[in-house]
């Protein structure tokens, strides 16, 4: 019976089937035939009835449902069987079969039901998804801002803000935007032509708009700072959403395309009021703090202290979700600015240091993640350096990026103390800078010496914690010769703090060993004064008074030998002042608690070293910023000014007067004048140092090399010789002594010219 009713199924297609099956059902209803009467017959039935259906198109789903009822009842058989092998047939849609056709005919409700907007909003008009003709007779539409406009605006937002004046405001202020891309408005209902409209407009917004949007949302300024108020707990702040999205995402455009610093700041200031309204809106915030980092980075000073000044006020009210990235994208910043240093760029570095230790004394557990993460960097680069001895292993230990990340740590550990989240991160990053030092230990990078002692005496001096500094200072005393007579002169000083290594012709100039002296007397003044109130003071400056005194024995340079006295003079006074204070103590050297109270009490009453300290830290200032500023430290001094032109036209002169009496007289001076000029003016070059010769390679002077040469050893002997006899120039602190009228000057004038 099954394969009976199959082969009746095979004949007819599925539409036959439900369209034509079910009225022949309807027509043949007062008709009894046996299920064995039902095959042909019926399959007559079906194609008379399918094509009647076709004519008329029939085939409701009511009438199919009313129809496959009373298939039950007639044919069971037939309907058991469509159960049984196709249950598709029986449980189709509640739709109508016709649908498609009659689609045209019939009008079709939408899915979903639209708000009722106002005729200005383009946006919705825009995602109402008119046709073209609408959309260009819009365009056609747009209202031209004047400046009477801005004015009407002003006078109503003072008067009753809503909602719907506050929108014609920010579509206006998209206009204007979009005009500093290119865009000449876009699709905006108002169009910004003029300049002068523009600046009117923006300048509007910044001044107002963030008091027409406190009223607005019913929001009252907090008397507590600390506590922002999100605008998201207004109750107006739904209805307000959209257009207060779409303003603060222009802000940030137009924030993006200005170029003007004033204009900068000025967005800056009216994007610090916003804060509290991006923090509600996490899609606009990312896109403000990377135009923020951006000004932080790479703006003008005033913009970097309004961007940093945002950063932070969006990572304390929301650290959980902005702390960590902005922290990362900020130390990724601070690497990619120093890769060059020079004495224009160091006060920006500096700040981007203070500003970023700033930002990472917010939550220390963050920062030790971070701090335990870029140290092991660090860490890894010096390991493989030393490992593999390599131009590009040194390299990448030996450049800007490297110190100034040591240094920002040093800074940071120091900042934060006392810490005991941070405290296991000291002697890691002593470890480290230590082993940078002794990397390469040659003459040509006591420079970058110089940088890591500096850092090491911040962070011992900070966090009470002793690091032996003094052994890589004094070293420098014992491998330079400081009686050699210099090779060159040098017309300016070295700067020590905007350089980390020096070429050949540094180290045969006079003015070499001139800024060593200085930075061995800086660096082992301050790092004494950290320890001058120390109870162990004496034992701790025995070794370097006892170097001290063996360098002034053999240097007989009055110029070197001068300072290295005093500082030796100050310390011996210091080490007997707390040798004198140490003898009248009661208390034992195990008892940690009596020997801090009086170390306390020591460093409150004051030492002869940290006296003598602050004094000498205001004079060392000014000399810091004259170099900085890029200024001589001779330039402050009113010397004459000297015109050639005159002299030699006088001279002239007076041989056309005198040309009777002197007839054999020839211009032999004006040319031994100008031989003598020549010679002395070149410099004499003295053999390279033994400790430079293994890491040459490493110098990029191959262009400096060629300026020595074999050919003028005679005339080079005669420079050595006038050189010799030639003043030495006094130091800053000489030329004060001097104007003073200290009369040790003047003996070491005398010395330096037996010398």
């Amino acid at each position: 019976m099954a394969a009976k009713q199959k082969r009746k199924l095979e004949n007819l297609s599925v539409d036959e089937f439900l369209v034509s099956g079910f009225d022949s059902a309807g027509e043949d209803e007062s008709e009894e035939e046996t299920p064995k009467q039902n095959g042909p017959k019926k399959k007559k039935q079906l194609n008379s009835a399918a094509s009647k259906t076709d004519e008329k198109k029939k085939g409701k789903a009511s009438q199919h449902k009313e129809q496959l009822s009373r298939l039950k009842n007639k044919d069971p058989e037939f309907y058991k069987f469509l159960q049984e092998n196709d249950q598709t047939l029986l449980n189709f849609d509640d739709t109508d079969s016709s649908e498609d056709e009659d689609e045209k005919k019939y009008h079709k409700l939408p899915s979903a039901l639209e708000e009722a907007s106002s005729g200005d909003d383009e946006e919705n008009d825009d995602e109402e998804g008119q046709k073209g003709s609408k959309k260009s007779k819009k365009v056609a539409e747009t209202i031209k801002v004047t400046e009477k406009m801005i004015e009407d605006w002003k006078a109503a937002l003072k008067k009753e803000p809503s909602p719907r004046l506050f929108r014609e405001v920010t579509q206006a202020f998209k206009a204007a935007v979009a005009t500093t891309k290119g865009e000449g408005g876009g699709q905006c209902r108002y169009k910004v032509a003029d300049s002068s409209v523009f600046n009117t407009l923006v300048l509007f917004c910044i001044k107002d708009i963030y008091v027409t949007l406190q009223r607005m949302l019913n929001l009252k300024p907090d008397k507590d700072q600390k506590k922002l108020v999100l605008p998201s707990s207004s109750k107006k702040w739904q209805k307000n959403q959209v257009d207060i999205k779409m303003y603060l995402s222009e802000v940030v455009q137009l924030l993006s395309c200005l170029t003007e610093a004033s204009v900068i700041s000025a967005v800056l200031r009216h994007t610090n009021q916003l804060i509290a309204y991006y923090l509600c809106l996490p899609k606009q915030c990312r896109y403000l703090v990377k135009q923020l980092m951006k000004q932080w980075s790479t703006g003008e000073e005033t913009s970097r202290v309004l961007a940093f000044l945002a950063l932070n006020k969006i990572c304390r009210h929301k650290q959980d979700t902005y702390l960590n990235p902005i922290l990362k994208q900020m130390y990724i910043s601070y690497v990619q600015n120093c890769k060059f240093t020079s004495p224009n760029m160091l006060p920006m570095i500096n700040f981007m240091q203070r500003t970023l230790t700033e930002m990472y004394a917010l939550d220390t557990q963050a920062t030790y993640q971070h701090a335990f993460i870029y140290i092991r960097q660090l860490a890894i680069h010096l390991r493989n350096a030393m490992t593999m001895k390599k131009k590009e292993t040194y390299q990448s230990v030996y450049n800007w990026q490297y110190i100034h990340c040591l240094y920002l740590w040093c800074r940071v550990l120091s900042t934060l103390h006392p810490s005991d989240v941070l405290h296991p991160l000291i002697y890691p990053l002593c470890q480290v800078i230590i082993g940078t030092i002794k990397l390469v230990p040659t003459a040509r990078y006591y420079p970058l010496r110089m940088h890591c002692c500096r850092a090491l005496t911040l962070l011992s001096s900070s966090t009470n914690t002793f690091v032996p500094v003094l052994p890589f200072l004094l070293e420098i005393f014992q491998q330079v010769d400081f009686n050699k007579k210099p090779g060159r002169m040098s017309k300016k000083p070295i700067n020590f703090a905007v350089i980390l290594k020096l070429n050949k012709v540094n180290l045969m100039e006079k003015a070499y060993k001139d800024g060593l002296i200085d930075q061995l007397y800086d660096l082992i003044l301050e790092y004494f004064h950290s320890q001058a109130s120390s109870i162990g003071f004496p034992e701790l400056a025995l070794p370097t008074i006892i170097q001290l005194k063996a360098f002034l024995k053999e240097c007989k340079v009055a110029n070197y030998s001068k300072p290295v006295r005093q500082l030796l003079d100050k310390v011996q006074e210091n080490s007997s002042h707390i040798t004198g204070r140490r003898q009248k103590a009661a208390f034992g050297v195990a008892d940690a608690a009596a020997v801090a109270a009086w170390e306390k009490q020591i460093k409150e009453e004051g030492t002869p070293l940290s006296r003598y300290f602050s004094q000498w830290k205001k004079l060392r200032e000014k000399e810091i910023q004259l170099e900085i500023s890029g200024k001589e430290r001779m330039e402050d001094l009113d010397l004459p000014e000297i015109k050639r032109k005159k002299i030699q036209d006088k001279k002239v002169e007076d041989k056309k007067e005198f040309k009777d009496l002197f007839e054999s007289d020839s211009d032999s001076d004006d040319a031994g004048l100008k031989v003598k000029g020549k010679k002395s003016s070149r410099a004499a070059d003295d053999d390279d140092d033994d400790d430079l010769e293994d890491l040459s390679d490493l110098s990029d002077d191959e262009g400096m090399e060629g300026r020595d040469s074999d050919d003028d050893e005679e005339e080079e002997e005669e420079g050595d010789e006038k050189a010799s006899k030639a003043p030495e120039p006094l130091s800053s602190s000489a030329l004060i002594k001097l104007a003073e009228g200290d009369e040790d000057v003047v003996e070491d004038l005398e010395l330096s010219d037996d010398d």
